[in-house]
């Protein structure tokens, strides 16, 4: 740790957004966060649990609610000066060639025309892009694009690099090779930056670049864990000190996950936001499980491995069978249960049958849906009745998710069905339709 003082302090930090009918949304609770020089910090963490919120306000593009953001030791208040940032989409200007598009930070802080274009050429080139400075985006393949994000980014000299998921966008071979230069270029102290913030979902990314890992947990954004990073760069992702990190990570984030407390209002079935995961993943999930080479228990990172999936991807899908009875999240495993199991050997019908009877018996909402449906006289229910139920507990965005996975799961169960233009639930298709009522 160094001895300077921090180049960024976050205490306290809060970050709610109010809401006329119902309680504020809390995105981000009891944040803090440190960061020294000459060190990569990763934030780790579900989508949506508030990270690219806090890089925001890290860069001093939005002003918490409460808590305070110190940088280089003064108070933030506004946009930081020396603070660059690399996004996940790029952010190209396509009609600009990638010298212009590079020096484009420059320009905006006046540079004169020749320091640009000196400074431009030597970012493209530490980058890996010599001989593409006339070229415009359209022109390069997304890893080429990315590079370009970077020099962008590199080439005003900042004192703290933020990357929101920069490699996300990126197939796996190419997210690949921009990580390994990146670090190489870090250890062999060539880029002009004094340290990085990196927001990533992807446990392995986190462990293989950065020195200290916050782990955030979700529903608002919280830091759940501190995890400093041992190993000296260039790391050896096979070794077993690296692997047992990622399996003690993944073993941290299921059992957060299973243990978090529930308030009244999720027992009640409508504050926890629900993943619209397709059930066609699900059984493929639960099949894959109750055969070879797993016969019903599977390792975290080696399942995400072998179906090349993210924890991001994974640990819904786990939370979903979790929830449903299918399956158990347990320190970093997903363990199929009996009913699972006869699941996965089942055919189409009774699949659907025992499907049904876990929305009824442990998804309240899907269980309101019906019961509502079964009490009215034409078994109709509009969507807009849960949904504004919903939205009280959580962001409109949730709640849509949320009605979606259950219009969804509904439908395959055939607990009820859905008319899209109605926006409305009915029993029209059902097969017990006309025995309730």
């Amino acid at each position: 740790m160094s001895l300077t003082a921090p180049l960024l302090e976050v205490r306290d930090c809060r970050q709610a957004y109010h809401k006329d009918s119902s309680a504020d949304l809390v995105v981000l609770d009891d944040v803090n966060l440190t960061i020294q020089q000459g060190e990569i910090v990763g934030l780790l963490g579900r989508s949506g649990s508030g990270k690219s919120t806090l890089l925001r306000i890290v860069s001093g593009l939005l002003q918490p609610t409460s808590g305070e953001v110190t940088w280089r030791g003064a108070k933030l208040t506004g946009p930081a000066d020396g603070v660059a940032m690399v996004f996940q989409s790029f952010a190209l200007f396509p009609w600009l060639t990638v010298q212009e598009n590079v020096e484009l930070g420059l320009e905006a802080l006046g540079v004169a025309r020749a320091e640009r274009e000196k400074r431009a050429e030597e970012a493209i080139d530490l980058i890996g892009l010599g001989g593409f400075e006339s070229a415009y985006p359209k022109e390069l393949s997304g890893g080429m694009r990315q590079r370009v994000g970077l020099a962008r980014a590199l080439v005003v000299h900042p004192d703290l690099l933020l990357m929101d998921e920069p490699f996300s966008a990126l197939d796996v071979l190419t997210a690949e090779t921009l990580r390994t230069d990146l670090v190489d270029l870090w250890s062999e102290g060539k880029l002009p930056i004094k340290s990085v913030l990196i927001v990533t979902h992807n446990i392995e990314e986190a462990v293989l670049l950065c020195d200290r890992i916050l782990v955030f947990s979700s529903n608002p954004g919280r830091v759940a864990s501190e995890l400093r990073v041992p190993f000296p760069h260039p790391r050896n992702r096979l070794a077993p000190d690296f692997r047992k990190m990622v399996d003690d990570i993944y073993a941290l984030m299921t059992r957060r996950a299973v243990a978090a407390p529930q308030t009244q209002a999720q027992k009640a079935g409508f504050a926890t936001p629900l993943s619209p995961i397709s059930t066609n993943l699900l059984s493929g999930l639960l099949e894959t499980l109750a055969a070879a080479p797993y016969h019903g228990r599977a390792d975290l990172p080696a399942l995400a491995g072998t179906l090349q999936l993210e924890a991001d991807e994974l640990l819904p899908m786990g939370e979903v069978l979790s929830l449903l009875g299918f399956a158990e999240l347990e320190e970093g495993d997903l363990r199929l249960t009996p009913a699972g199991r006869a699941f996965a050997d089942a055919d189409t019908d009774p699949r659907k049958e025992s499907f049904a009877q876990a929305l009824r018996d442990r998804v309240p909402l899907a269980a309101a849906i019906r019961r509502t449906l079964d009490e009215r006289p034409n078994h109709r229910a509009p969507a807009l009745r849960f949904r504004d139920e919903l939205e009280d507990h959580m962001s409109a965005d949730y709640a849509e998710q949320t009605l979606q996975a259950v219009i969804q799961w509904g439908r395959y169960a055939e607990l009820f069905s859905f008319d899209e233009d109605a926006d409305q639930f009915n029993l029209d298709d059902t097969d017990d339709a006309d025995e309730t009522g």
